[in-house]
């Protein structure tokens, strides 16, 4: 098993991890509401849960 003969330093390891970087989620805005919301999921609106624009459940009192 091949290892190093010298130690890199900490820069060094870090310049090769700059690349994995995390992105921005891609936002969708619903027609109904106008509200900005992560594709594919529920989102509360006004005390309503809503999903592809239309009401799934209203929060309880």
């Amino acid at each position: 098993m091949p290892n190093p003969k010298h130690k890199h330093s900490k820069s060094r390891r870090d310049k090769r991890r700059t690349h994995y970087k995390a992105t921005a989620p891609t936002l969708a805005i619903d027609a109904s509401t106008g509200e900005a919301h992560l594709w594919h999921r529920a989102f509360w609106h006004e005390g309503k849960l809503m999903y592809k624009g239309k009401i799934v459940m209203e929060r309880e009192a």
